[in-house]
C-alpha cells in the first residue's frame, strides 16, 4: 500500500506525541528522584543521590518490596501451573461448553479492579471465613495473572500444532517423554514470557490488593500510596517510583523479546 508523504508525517507526528503523553510523566519521576529540591521545582536547580541512599535505608519501603516480590512469585507460580494446564485442556479437546469456560477464564483481567477485588474481599471474608493476609493477596493476583500465562501459552500450541508430538509418539515415546523431550523445549520461553508478564503485573497491582492485603501489611505500591503526600516522604517515594518503573519495564521487555524470538524459531520448525 502507497502512504503519500503527508499521511506519514501526520503518523509520525501523532506517534510523537502520544510517546510524550506517555513516558514524558515517567521521565518527571526519574528526573525527580535525583531532584535536591524537596519542592520539586522545574526545571531541577541541581541533583543528588541522597534519596537513593535513604530509600535503600527506608525499612517501611523495603518491607513492602519483600511483600511485593513474596507475592509476585507465588501467584506467578499458581499461574503457570494452572494457566499452562487450562490452555492444554482448552486448546488439545473438543468438549461441550469449551468456548464458555475459556471466557470464563479470560474474564478476570477484563473485569475493573474495583469489582474484582469486592468480589474477592466478601469471598474470603463472607463465604469462606478467611482472614486477609498473605494468603489472599497470592490467590487474589493468581486470579488474573492465569489470564497472562494462558494466553501466551495457547497462542504457542496453536502455531505448534501436533504433528511433531505425534512424530514422536508414532516413533515410540510415551506421553511423558514427549512432554519433556518435544513439547516442553518449545513451549519454554513462551512460559518465561507469560511469567514475567504475570509477576510484573502482580507487582504493579493496586485496587485488587487493597481490598485482599491483611491489616498493617502494604505492597510497595501501597505504600507509595499511603506516603505520597507526606512531604519527608515525597523525594523517598520519587526513588521507589523509578525502582517501579524500572522494575516493570524489564520483564515486559524480555517477555516482548522472547516473543519475538519464538516467532521465529517456529517458522523454522
Amino acid at each position: 500500500m502507497t502512504v503519500s508523504k503527508t499521511t506519514r508525517t501526520i503518523l509520525f507526528c501523532a506517534l510523537v506525541l502520544g510517546l510524550v503523553v506517555i513516558y514524558f510523566p515517567l521521565l518527571v519521576v526519574l528526573l525527580n528522584s535525583v531532584n535536591a529540591d524537596t519542592t520539586f521545582g522545574w526545571p531541577p536547580s541541581s541533583f543528588t543521590l541522597e534519596w537513593w541512599s535513604r530509600a535503600v535505608t527506608n525499612e517501611g519501603a523495603l518491607s513492602a518490596l519483600w511483600t511485593s516480590v513474596r507475592a509476585g512469585l507465588a501467584a506467578t507460580g499458581i499461574a503457570l501451573v494452572l494457566g499452562t494446564m487450562a490452555a492444554f485442556a482448552l486448546q488439545r479437546y473438543r468438549f461441550f461448553g469449551r468456548d464458555s469456560v475459556s471466557l470464563l477464564i479470560i474474564l478476570p483481567i477484563a473485569l475493573p479492579g474495583i469489582v474484582t477485588g469486592i468480589a474477592l474481599n466478601n469471598a474470603f471474608r463472607t463465604v469462606l471465613g478467611i482472614d486477609l493476609g498473605m494468603f489472599t493477596v497470592i490467590v487474589a493476583h493468581a486470579t488474573f495473572c492465569i489470564v497472562v500465562v494462558f494466553n501466551n501459552v495457547v497462542a504457542r500450541l496453536r502455531r505448534m500444532g501436533g504433528n511433531l508430538e505425534e512424530a514422536s509418539m508414532d516413533l515410540g515415546a510415551n506421553g511423558l517423554t514427549t512432554f519433556r523431550l518435544v513439547t516442553f523445549p518449545m513451549l519454554r520461553s513462551a512460559l518465561l514470557a507469560g511469567g514475567l508478564l504475570a509477576f510484573a503485573l502482580s507487582f504493579d497491582e493496586i485496587i485488587v490488593t487493597t481490598f485482599t492485603l491483611g491489616t498493617g501489611m502494604e505492597t510497595l505500591p501501597i505504600w507509595i500510596l499511603n506516603n505520597l503526600f507526606r512531604p519527608n516522604q515525597a523525594p523517598v517515594v520519587n526513588v521507589v517510583a523509578a525502582v517501579l518503573i524500572l522494575v516493570s519495564t524489564v520483564p515486559v521487555y524480555l517477555a516482548q523479546r522472547l516473543s519475538g524470538g519464538d516467532t521465529a524459531s517456529g517458522g523454522r520448525l
